[in-house]
């Protein structure tokens, strides 16, 4: 029968006593026999390799796994994996139900832009996926980023000017409580500088890191970059010659 058991286990995050931790839900299914659970938190340390973080057996529905800087990272990947079983018969098992991968850490949606030289801007959001400690009274509930922009230009030339401007070189990540997944927020905007050359399309990208940080968990911690297409567009050109013809931008 236990076989047959939904579990559906899920990772939000939450502050415990001013420290940051994930919490693994799943349901828990009126049953007799009692039953217990295992739950086991692992991370992803590169693609399709796991390692484990923390077990534990329990008889509540959920279970805490603390982000100590050390242990668990910003940055990392997590998942828990959750089995349940008979407390008289420990041999009556249910199917291990792993949850969803949670990301901890600051994310850019979209994660990465194509944009044109025509100077539109282009909202860029930065999230933090866990919440903001408050580490002391005197201390303000937010996270400072240093944003910077670096070209990387095209494989045949050497990185130039810039190619993009933010509206900002500094954003405030403040506390606010977490809904799905989003515990604090800001937006800047991305504008492509139009530079009247031919030099085709070229690639930026921007960078996040967060300044002023005693909190262990934040200090060691730089966000990954975003990618940034800037599309070349042609611009006209005016020019004259055998004085009076003169041809205008338009082709007049």
């Amino acid at each position: 029968r236990l076989t047959s058991l939904s579990l559906q286990p899920a990772i939000t995050p939450e502050l415990v006593q001013g420290h940051v931790h994930l919490k693994c839900t799943y349901s828990h299914p009126p049953s007799t026999p009692p039953l217990q659970y295992l739950v086991l938190w692992s991370r992803l340390s590169s693609p399709g390799k796991r390692e484990q973080i923390h077990y534990e057996t329990t008889l509540q529905s959920f279970s805490y796994v603390e982000m100590d800087g050390t242990n668990l990272r910003l940055g990392d990947t997590v998942s828990c994996t959750v089995t349940a079983f008979a407390r008289d018969t420990p041999e009556q098992q249910s199917l291990p139900e792993e949850s969803k991968g949670f990301y901890a850490g600051i994310k850019f949606l979209p994660e990465s832009l194509q944009i044109a030289e025509d100077g539109k801007e282009h909202i860029l959001t930065v999230l933090s996926t866990v919440p903001i400690a408050c580490p002391g009274q005197d201390d303000s509930c937010k996270i400072t980023l240093q944003l910077s922009t670096e070209n990387l230009g095209k494989s045949s030339h050497l990185p130039g000017p810039p190619d993009i401007v933010l509206s900002a070189c500094q954003v405030d990540l403040l506390q606010v409580p977490c809904s799905e997944s989003r515990c604090a927020e800001a937006t800047v905007t991305v504008t492509a500088v139009t530079d009247f050359a031919q030099d085709g399309n070229r690639v930026s990208r921007i960078r996040a890191e967060p300044v002023g940080q005693r909190d262990l968990l934040w200090r060691d911690y730089t966000p990954k970059d975003v990618k940034v297409t800037v599309r070349d567009l042609p611009t006209g050109n005016c020019y004259s010659f055998t004085d009076p013809h003169i041809i205008t931008f338009d082709g007049w």
